[in-house]
C-alpha cells in the first residue's frame, strides 16, 4: 500500500486528539483509521532532537522506515503522526523499519 503525506493542519490535530499512541525508543506514533485508499504520513521532530540538519536527517530516516513499513503492511488505511525522538538519528534503520511495522501491526483491524 502506497503512503501519502498528511499535509493538512485539521487531519493532523484530528490524528493527535483521537489517534491511538504507539511509543518507541526512536519516535511517538499516533494512529487513525481514515476512509481513504492510502496511508497519509506526517512527520515531526522537536528542537529538543537537534540543529536542522540533524532534524531533517531524523525526519527523512523515520519517513522512509514508515514508507516501507506501509508497502509491505496490508493494514486498513490509516493516517499517521510521527513525532521523532532523537534516538531515531543512530538507531539502525533495519530496526528503525521493524519498530514501524510493528506500530502499524499494534492497531491492525480485520477486513471485511
Amino acid at each position: 500500500m502506497n503512503a501519502a503525506r498528511l499535509r493538512r493542519s485539521t487531519d493532523i490535530a484530528a490524528v493527535k486528539k483521537t489517534g491511538r499512541g504507539v511509543r518507541d525508543a526512536a519516535f511517538l506514533a499516533r494512529l487513525r483509521p481514515n476512509d481513504l485508499d492510502v496511508m497519509r504520513i506526517a512527520v515531526t521532530a522537536p528542537r529538543t532532537v537537534g540543529i536542522s540538519t540533524i532534524r531533517n536527517r531524523a525526519r527523512r530516516r523515520v519517513r522512509e522506515a514508515f514508507r516501507q513499513a506501509c508497502a509491505a503492511s496490508d493494514t486498513t488505511p490509516q493516517d499517521i503522526l510521527v513525532t521523532v525522538r532523537r534516538e531515531a538519528i543512530s538507531a539502525d534503520f533495519p530496526a528503525l523499519r521493524a519498530a514501524a511495522e510493528a506500530a502499524l501491526g499494534t492497531t491492525r483491524q480485520p477486513r471485511t
